[in-house]
């Protein structure tokens, strides 16, 4: 989009919202970049050039702009909606894996040499893969330096700097502050407010298992519909990893460097986010597994104007606006957890869930809920007897199939998978039909495309509505409401009266 120079004016002069994270708008006369949304006064359009990425502000030699904070706008939604290799190395650099791996890794994960990367990205989006790392960890150090009490060597270690000085440098580089400068703005805009979290350690480490607790908010486009979200998540729970408790969906998170616990709790503007950290190394990688968990960077008003074409979802579209599709943390651990649910209710895919959960699962303190463990790696899973399972014969077959082809890397369902890729490798498999494999895509490979035409929740509901309620009649009406046919599956499964489509009850404190 920020090639086309009259729409991106358009969109700042009217202080449009819905395009931060599309694109960046570097002011020529100040040196600083924006937001579309940015409450100053627009520049005149001669003083304006856009971007793709603040990394590629960054780059160009403009810094952050401190009223909008550029930096802090919700991610792109073309990330999470398409699967060619720009997208695919987006959704890796946001999970942390240049930082972790290098560029070498990041290029051997996609199957192409460094160079070829590096060129594919500069074209799109102005910046290669280091620059777009080192704005991530700028981003992530400004997060740590006004949220937490964490002392600024640790801010650089947890925001994944190799020096104390590459720490300082770059923050003054692209915020025009030094980290001090930043968290004193940070404490004089919320001193009458509440006070800003703090760690519960201020130098936790892996090392002694102390656990770091970190506070923020994660943003997102409006209109957001917290019911199907929340309430798929919370329905569906796996006791000891999950629990929705005090308002809060709660789960653990296995991670690079250790484990955590997270609370993600819906609110008008955001999403309130309580990340207790291992290692607070593993911070950029949990907020982006939480975020694709949520679905946070979509683009509703997007995906609602293509569905409300079809007059059988306008009403259905009008009355809830902004359904998200409840993702994952884990692709694998939601694959394992999709053949566990294969032909049962939820109630027994969950008791199914446990029991690997218990017999298999890393045991985890939580002194403020109900979780015990951390979900079975496939690993952890390669090695368990099938005749412990109390499952059908076949369904054993099926789910230690896929576990051995997780655990041994010949199935990939990270999100540098390339869909249909997963996709007919999962076709390949035994047991696994039409239904299993899109629900996988749906939901562990985030294609906002998946259908499950053959679901029974979903014909009933068109049925309902006046739709085809055979698969392929219904697969054939669906074509119009490509690319987003993921979301269409949410409006219609919220037609049932399910506990997966409403915020839960609280759950008392133990």
């Amino acid at each position: 989009m920020y090639t086309d120079t009259e729409r991106c004016v358009r969109a700042v002069r009217s202080k449009d919202a819905r395009f931060d994270g599309w694109f960046f708008t570097a002011v020529l006369t100040t040196g600083i970049y924006c937001r579309p949304s940015c409450p100053a006064v627009p520049p005149k359009a001669e003083n304006m050039t856009f971007h793709p990425s603040a990394a590629a502000c960054q780059q160009a030699g403009f810094r952050a702009c401190k009223r909008c904070r550029p930096d802090t706008s919700p991610g792109s939604p073309e990330w999470n909606a398409r699967a060619d290799t720009v997208a695919r190395a987006m959704r890796l650099i946001q999970d942390g894996v240049v930082d972790r791996e290098g560029v070498p890794g990041l290029a051997g994960r996609l199957g192409y040499s460094a160079r070829q990367i590096e060129r594919q990205l500069l074209a799109e989006l102005g910046a290669g893969p280091l620059a777009l790392a080192r704005a991530q960890r700028a981003q992530t150090a400004r997060l740590l330096v006004e949220t937490t009490a964490l002392p600024m060597a640790e801010v650089a270690f947890a925001a994944g700097f190799a020096s104390i000085r590459a720490f300082n440098d770059t923050v003054r580089e692209v915020f025009a502050l030094s980290p001090s400068e930043l968290r004193t703005r940070a404490d004089r805009r919320t001193a009458a407010r509440a006070p800003r979290p703090t760690s519960d350690a201020p130098g936790a480490s892996a090392a002694d298992g102390t656990r770091a607790a970190i506070s923020l908010r994660l943003p997102f486009r409006a209109p957001l519909n917290p019911d199907n979200l929340f309430g798929h998540l919370a329905a569906t729970a796996v006791p000891g990893v999950e629990e929705w408790r005090d308002g809060a969906y709660r789960r653990t998170l296995t991670l690079p460097y250790g484990h955590g616990i997270v609370a993600l709790a819906p609110r008008p503007d955001h999403i309130a986010c309580r990340l207790s950290l291992t290692d607070p190394r593993d911070l950029t990688f949990a907020i982006s597994c939480c975020r694709r968990l949520l679905d946070l960077d979509a683009d509703p008003e997007a995906v609602d104007d293509q569905l409300r074409a079809d007059p059988r979802l306008t009403p259905l579209v009008d009355k809830a606006p902004g359904r998200r599709v409840p993702r994952t943390v884990d692709a694998a651990e939601f694959a394992v957890r999709a053949v566990l649910g294969q032909q049962v209710s939820t109630a027994a895919a969950r008791t199914h869930a446990a029991r690997l959960v218990t017999a298999h699962g890393v045991p985890v303190d939580d002194p403020e809920g109900g979780l015990t463990h951390l979900f079975p790696t496939p690993a952890a899973l390669a090695g368990l007897d099938p005749e412990a399972l109390a499952l059908p014969r076949s369904r054993r077959t099926t789910l230690t199939t896929l576990v051995a082809a997780l655990a041994d890397g010949s199935l990939g369902l990270g999100p540098d998978s390339d869909w249909e890729s997963a996709r007919a490798r999962l076709g390949e498999l035994p047991g696994f039909g039409p239904w299993t494999v899109e629900v996988i895509a749906m939901r562990a490979l985030g294609d906002p495309d998946a259908f499950l035409a053959t679901d029974l929740g979903m014909r009933r509901a068109a049925a309902h509505l006046g739709l085809p309620a055979t698969p392929a009649a219904l697969t054939a009406r669906a074509a119009a409401w490509r690319p987003w046919r993921a979301y269409a599956v949410q409006y219609l499964w919220a037609t049932d009266d399910h506990a997966i489509n409403r915020l839960p009850a609280d759950t008392p404190a133990a």
